[in-house]
């Protein structure tokens, strides 16, 4: 995920009421792609980043459409600068994918079998005590029927 890089130009009114929060995500996630990976799979190294960019755009997502705390100026500003993931939010307001965790997970091309990754599956329709973890993100389960 690239570093937030805001332009020259000015934020919208009511970018302090959200400016800390987003401060604090992109110190995480400069902690998280600096992190020793050593003794970690390949593909664990970026389960952090995955939930940090998800935490902001779910923040920013929330604040606008749940909250509405947010007006729609600043909202496009942040889709604008690429500090909340457009194609993310927009997956969010289609019904059945409400909890989706990144887009990976509902790449085809992406999986064995053209089929979804292993988090997108209800609970209840996987083995009782069996443990959940998508490879791409680290997800649980993010399937909108748990």
């Amino acid at each position: 995920m690239p570093k937030v890089k805001r332009s020259r130009k000015r934020p919208p009114e009511g970018w302090e009421l959200i400016e800390g929060t987003l401060d604090d995500l992109e110190r995480q996630m400069r902690e998280a792609e600096n992190e020793p990976h050593e003794g970690k799979r390949k593909a664990e190294i970026l389960w952090p980043i995955f939930r940090i960019h998800h935490q902001r755009t779910r923040y920013i997502y929330d604040l606008f459409y749940r909250r509405r705390a947010i007006s729609r100026d600043l909202y496009d500003y942040c889709l604008r600068e690429k500090i909340a993931d457009a194609s993310l939010i927009a997956k969010w307001k289609k019904p059945g994918y409400e909890k989706l965790c990144c887009l990976r997970c509902i790449q085809q091309k992406d999986h064995s079998f053209g089929t979804t990754c292993i988090c997108r599956v209800p609970r209840d329709k996987l083995e009782e005590g069996k443990v959940i973890e998508c490879v791409h993100c680290g997800c649980h389960g993010c399937a909108s029927g748990d």
